[in-house]
């Protein structure tokens, strides 16, 4: 595993960071990102999924129901919104669990589609996606809108030995099987791949090329955005407090992290409504909680926000977005 470690040992996180909304544990004014503009909504479409992985950081699984099936009349309301607001949205991404468990997700990704949306969908590309009902009605979605909708499939490690680690054995083969078959049907497809083995990403990039150039996938593996090496996520390890000076020190704007350009929308177990949260990587945290509305959410206050700006109060916001320059939308 790639964590941080000190002779070998675990360095858990310090309990004093990441604790106060405003300050960091050295008293340091703690970054904070503004919505420059909504380019990407993300819909978590549930947290139940075909197989569960052994660092998944939502935790899905065939058991894990915490995030409900949201429904294609509640994601229309968002879409219905995002026109009333005016707002310039270009992507509407579907993230789990794994998307093709919901019974209504062809209806949720056509919904984007047929208002000029591009659609992304992250998959496993195992079982669900390759159920009869769910094959016809991608392949018809293709025939209607060829590039605008993408697969992005999950595949840890261009390796089956590693990749079965996290995702269990014969994950590999079934997800390289998807591949295949959306590959065959002229789909546009992405690929996600991990870090968790520390591995250079040269090196890395170069073992997917060798992999799609022997399936014969059309993917660019050289192309960040088509093959996305996401950094890890261990809210249990330890990482420095983004503070407001660290932009200046890094090199980097506040523009350029996932929350100034997203926000995800998802439906708790047991609510009436869906509510709207700043990314795709906080789905149970309830101080990050923005609003049922992206209205409510373009000026919410509170603890974790600041007339809708995000405070960076999660070792996440650090490791995965500042540090590690991950986001989960396309470059």
């Amino acid at each position: 595993m790639n964590d941080l470690t000190f002779e070998g040992k675990f360095v858990p996180l310090d309990p004093d960071k990441f604790r106060h909304p405003d300050l960091t544990a050295k008293g340091e004014e703690r970054a904070r990102v503004a919505l420059d503009r909504l380019d990407t909504l993300w819909i978590n479409t549930g947290t139940l999924c075909n197989i569960a992985c052994v660092n998944c950081y939502i935790e899905s699984s065939p058991t894990n129901d915490r995030l409900a099936y949201i429904t294609a009349a509640e994601t229309r309301a968002y879409l219905d919104e995002i026109a009333a607001l005016g707002l310039e949205t270009r992507e509407i991404g579907f993230t789990g669990g794994e998307p093709f468990m919901n019974p209504e997700m062809i209806e949720l990704i056509e919904d984007a589609l047929s208002r000029g949306f591009q659609a992304l969908v992250l998959t496993n590309a195992m079982q669900p996606m390759r159920r009869p009902r769910m094959r016809e009605g991608l392949l018809r979605l293709r025939a209607a809108y060829g590039d605008r909708l993408t697969l992005r499939v999950s595949l840890d490690h261009y390796t089956a030995e590693l990749h079965d680690t996290e995702r269990g054995a014969g994950a590999f083969d079934k997800a390289v099987a998807g591949i295949d078959w959306l590959a065959e049907n002229g789909f546009k497809i992405d690929i996600a791949g991990r870090s968790v083995w520390s591995e250079p990403e040269v090196i890395a990039r170069s073992g997917y090329a060798r992999l799609i150039a022997e399936r014969g996938w059309p993917i660019d593996a050289d192309d960040p955005a088509c093959v996305v090496i996401f950094p890890e996520m261990d809210d249990r390890v330890d990482v420095p407090e983004i503070t407001s000076a660290c932009w200046g020190i890094l090199g980097l704007s506040p523009a350029a992290m996932m929350c100034a350009t997203s926000r995800m929308v998802v439906k708790r177990r047991g609510e009436e409504t869906p509510t709207v949260l700043p990314c795709t990587l906080l789905p149970y945290d309830a101080d990050f909680e923005m609003g049922s509305t992206l209205a409510e959410a373009m000026r919410a206050d509170g603890a974790m926000f600041d007339d809708g700006a995000v405070k960076l109060c999660h070792p996440h916001c650090a490791k995965f977005c500042v540090l590690g320059g991950g986001s989960c939308a396309p470059a």
